[in-house]
């Protein structure tokens, strides 16, 4: 760390801004306990953990299997490839099962989309299956019915309307499965129907642009990982934008000094709000959003200019943000080709000038190609206009919430109380099913035989993998009922894949064993043939003059984006999703108004307080970075039907959405920002670490990386030298486990912190304990701030257990209920803990947590739970990983390097005869990073990557000073900038 940086968390800690910081500040608290009442307690204390040690838990009988299912081995895993999609974000998965029951997911490492990691959204996911307010059984007018009943008075109705000549309407998300769109295509010809798809984030400003400027509204790939000079104008690819674990796993494979050659690209992004990827970028350049336009028209233009091509005059944008583009344009003229602008708005105009630049630069059929392109985002807001313009005789809703995230809902809202027939095909209540008169449960995705073509030419196999757990039925098999066709939707799509898959591969001669292999490896590829696609060059001067006719407009901006865990309102449903802070902010639970410190300094605005924009009213955030005149909003929060009361939280921001020309847009100006007087706390986890000046994060430069290897991490020589210890020094005779994480590849998506989550049974507390401080994340993602306020640099870091050979929690545990392994594992004892929290007061990285409250079910005291997400019950709890032990009320829990996984890898080694290889044993964090950015292994292995990476003059220890000589490592965080 130089030390002209200083890193800071929060506006607290950045000196100019004491006016703006949280009233309640961070007091100093005094305890009156003298001595005497606290040997009081002390006794107290020990006498009731004396008594509870007596009690007896319930007695819970176990059944064994009197005849053991040939594929199930009680106490092993097994995996099944399927795929996860949701909307706009697609993965290719393994299921791990135990005893018939999903309990983890991990990336398929055969997919050619998604072959390493997953997104958080992905892991949280396994626990939707097991969501308690899910539909149980099919539902008329509110009564519970039978499947027969409802399927007969359907059909009866949908033949009348039929024959009387009233649409009939199927309002689904966007189909990527080829055998349901021929499903649907069979339905709508039966019955005279129309399909339309819907988005809640829409990309159809995207496919038409792409159709008035290349002839085609398919989304084409995007290749990041071949671009040199990647420009990014409000567009979040590594959070929420497309395909954003693929686009990580891209991006990574450009910000590798360990493996790569040193050749970084250079990532300019510009934006109004602090996004996951722009606090990425080697440079981001902030802007108001309502100069987005005028930003991409400049380019063009300056671009055209110096390749002799036609410019069109429009206005400029501010003068500061000029003078900043003029390095991001002197790049992009020299990586002509090997290079990449995108652009985050679903106005096509914003993207007619994308295209026209990306033309330009020769970057379409190098790193913009349209081979294999995406199928997803096929919803338009075209298809809304028959519901809301005409009379339609019914409206059956699959999966798909227009009454709370379309901003014109309350017509969404009459046009199906209209309709004589509406049916609800639905997994969980929401705003829209509480309309319909036949309400349809359908079953979450690991349940589900389907597929899915994501991409052109790549076709991926769902498969269940457990029995359906309640009265529930799929969309498809619906559809099927009300044909007549009593052939199940598996074998509908096997012989689909028989008849249109099968003829196009050579590998497998026969059908039957096609469709087994397909199923093992849950993937198809077929092969492709390069596209071609004519450039029309005259829809650029229509867009420059559209954009120049936009007026500015007084007051604010407010631009809605998508959080990258709650998405477009499906993870509030979720609880491990509502506790995982922002990437950003770090705050949980909660949406907000993010305002600049300027305004908020100007305005006296502090953290939660309660502001009022147009008819919302929501909490106010002090995001350092934000825009000035532009206030961000997260949507996908306030959602009310099918969720308990403790997990509705935030605000509904969709009406402050607007159509536009025929898109939706998400973002308006023209609002004015007033102050409520109210307050609300929020749940910021942030602040409660700092550096206090401490080399806690070292970063550099390329360029002096180029001069010296160990640029940033001089200390660590330095430190190093001066070490001295009075511990004797242990030697591992066999394994001795470290973990190494590269900063530079870090992009801080928070997938190993759901993925720990899910592995390790970690419970949620709530928003009023996260505001305590009280979270039991056992891995965090600190972020730093470096720089003014304006503007300021982001550096992240995951933080874990360090598992130190010197571990200072060792020595002052009272019942050595922390010990240290001959492998070097920091280990707990759950059941030696009594609870004195020495070892955590005693450890210099706060890694470790403490269970205030019984947040799991296991303690021994009845009636003495804390849950507030209903996780303790008897659905929910079939996802705990068996492999791993629920923890009590009152002991101290922490990272262990995923110990089960050790031991099943070692275990599975011997039996084989054969010595555990480099790369085959790895923690949940590492397999679900899509970056690629931490690395597990043995130290003792010379040849491991662990021990090399160790050895790289980039990697150094936290805190190291201490001499803790913690088996954690961390790569110093290298920038691409001059």
């Amino acid at each position: 760390m130089s030390e002209e940086n200083k890193y800071w968390h929060i506006l607290e800690e950045f000196e100019p801004i004491k006016d703006v910081r949280n009233p309640k500040g961070r007091e100093e608290v005094v305890s009156p306990t003298s001595r005497r009442n606290f040997l009081k307690v002390l006794g107290l204390g020990t006498a009731s953990a004396a008594l509870i040690a007596s009690c007896k838990r319930p007695a819970e009988k176990a059944i064994p299997y009197f005849i053991k299912p040939e594929e199930i081995t009680p106490g092993k895993a097994a995996y099944y490839a399927s795929s996860y999609f949701n909307q706009n974000e697609f993965c290719n998965v393994l299921v791990k099962v135990r005893d018939n029951r999903p309990i983890k997911l991990e990336p398929n490492p055969k997919s050619v989309i998604t072959p390493n990691g997953t997104s958080g959204r992905v892991q949280a996911s396994v626990l939707d299956v097991y969501n308690v307010n899910r539909y149980q059984h099919p539902q008329k007018n509110g009564e519970a019915t039978d499947w027969e009943t409802a399927d007969g008075e359907i059909v009866s109705q949908l033949r009348q309307l039929a024959d009387s000549g009233k649409p009939v309407l199927l309002l689904t998300p966007t189909i990527i499965s080829p055998s349901t769109k021929k499903l649907i295509g069979e339905f709508t010809q039966t019955f005279n129907a129309e399909w339309h798809q819907y988005d809640a984030i829409p990309m159809d400003g995207y496919r038409e642009a792409n159709n008035r400027v290349f002839g085609t509204n398919a989304i084409p790939e995007y290749h990041f990982e071949k671009a040199d000079c990647i420009v990014s104008v409000g567009c979040d690819f590594l959070g929420t934008w497309l395909s954003p674990v693929e686009f990580s796993g891209q991006y990574s494979k450009r910000r590798d000094l360990f493996n790569g050659d040193g050749n970084l690209n250079k990532h300019y992004h510009i934006e109004a709000g602090m996004s996951l990827t722009g606090s990425n970028a080697d440079m981001r350049i902030r802007a108001e959003r309502a100069d987005y336009g005028r930003i991409l028209a400049y380019i063009y233009n300056h671009l055209a200019a110096k390749k002799g091509a036609r410019t069109i005059e429009a206005s400029t944008p501010p003068q500061d943000v000029i003078q900043k583009l003029d390095k991001v344009l002197a790049d992009l003229a020299a990586s002509e080709g090997k290079s990449l602008v995108v652009c985050g708005d679903n106005n096509p105009d914003y993207q007619i000038i994308a295209n026209n630049i990306n033309q330009l630069l020769g970057n379409i059929g190098s790193t913009i190609l349209f081979e294999r392109t995406y199928n997803h985002f096929q919803g338009s807001e075209k298809s809304l206009e028959t519901l809301l313009n005409s009379n339609p005789g019914a409206v059956i809703v699959w999966d798909v919430n227009p009454v709370y995230n379309h901003p014109e809902s309350e017509k969404i809202k009459a046009a199906i109380e209209k309709a004589s027939l509406s049916v609800a095909i639905s997994a969980l209540p929401d705003e829209t099913t509480e309309l319909c008169q036949f309400v349809l449960p359908s079953p979450g995705y690991l349940e589900c035989w389907d597929d899915a073509e994501y991409k052109n030419g790549i076709v991926s196999v769902l498969q269940p993998t457990l029995y359906k757990l309640f009265d529930a039925r799929q969309a498809q098999e619906s559809l099927l009922a009300w044909l007549g066709d009593e052939t199940s939707w598996r074998d509908t799509i096997k012989n689909n894949w028989t008849t249109d898959y099968f003829p196009q591969q050579s590998e497998q001669n026969d059908p039957d064993r096609f469709w087994v292999e397909t199923l093992k490896k849950g993937e198809l590829v077929m092969e492709s043939s390069p596209v071609t696609v004519v450039f029309n060059q005259n829809e650029i001067e229509k867009s420059i003059q559209s954009i120049d006719r936009e007026k500015p407009v007084e007051g604010f901006t407010v631009e809605l984006f998508e959080n990258i865990n709650i998405g477009t309102g499906h993870g509030p449903l979720n609880p491990w999703l509502q506790e995982v802070p922002d990437p950003v902010t770090r705050i949980a639970w909660d949406n907000y108004a993010s305002v600049a410190p300027s305004v908020a300094r100007q305005m006296g605005i502090q953290n939660g307080d309660i502001v009022q924009l147009g008819n919302l009213t929501i909490p106010a955030f002090v995001q350092p970075g934000q825009a000035d005149k532009t206030i961000s909003i997260a949507i996908g929060y306030g959602r009310i039907k099918g969720i308990p009361e403790e997990l509705i939280t935030g605000v509904n921001a969709y009406p402050l959405a607007k159509v536009e020309n025929g898109f939706r847009q998400f973002s308006a100006s023209g609002f004015n920002l007033t102050k409520t007087g109210g307050h609300e706390e929020m749940a910021l986890v942030q602040g409660h670490q700092s550096m206090e000046g401490r080399p806690i994060v070292r970063e550099s430069t390329l360029g002096k990386w180029k001069e010296n290897p160990a640029a940033g991490n001089e200390l660590h020589e330095e430190i190093k030298h001066h070490h001295t210890t009075l511990y004797n020094k242990y030697e591992y005779k066999g394994h001795k486990w470290g973990m190494a994480i590269d900063l530079s590849k870090c992009i801080g998506c928070s997938a190993c912190v759901l993925a720990c989550n899910t592995e390790n049974n970690i419970p949620v507390v709530g928003k009023k304990e996260v505001a305590r401080h009280h979270e039991m994340h056992w891995i965090r993602i600190d972020r730093y701030y470096n720089g003014d306020e304006e503007n300021p640099e982001v550096v992240r870091q995951p933080v874990m257990c360090q598992h130190c050979d010197n571990a200072p929690c060792e020595n002052v545990c009272p019942v050595a209920a922390t010990n240290h392994s001959s492998e070097g594992l920091n280990q707990m004892a759950y059941n030696r803990c009594i609870g004195t929290r020495y070892c955590n007061n005693n450890c210099p990285y706060k890694v470790r947590r403490f269970n205030w409250l019984d947040y799991t079910g296991a303690d021994s005291i009845p009636n003495n739970r804390y849950d507030p997400a209903n996780l303790t019950l008897d659905l929910t709890r079939m996802r705990h990983n068996p492999d791993v032990t629920v923890r009590a009320k009152g002991v101290i829990e922490k990272c262990s390097f995923c110990v089960q996984r050790i031991q099943e890898k070692k275990l599975t080694a011997k039996n084989e005869g054969r010595q555990l290889q480099d790369g085959e044993l790895q923690p949940a964090c590492q397999q679900a990073c899509p970056a690629d950015a931490i690395v597990f292994g043995d130290l003792n292995d010379p040849n491991s990557k662990v021990s090399k990476m160790m050895k790289d003059p980039r990697n150094y220890h936290l805190l190291e000073e201490l001499h803790t000589l913690p088996s954690v490592g961390y790569l110093t965080k290298i920038r691409n900038k001059s």
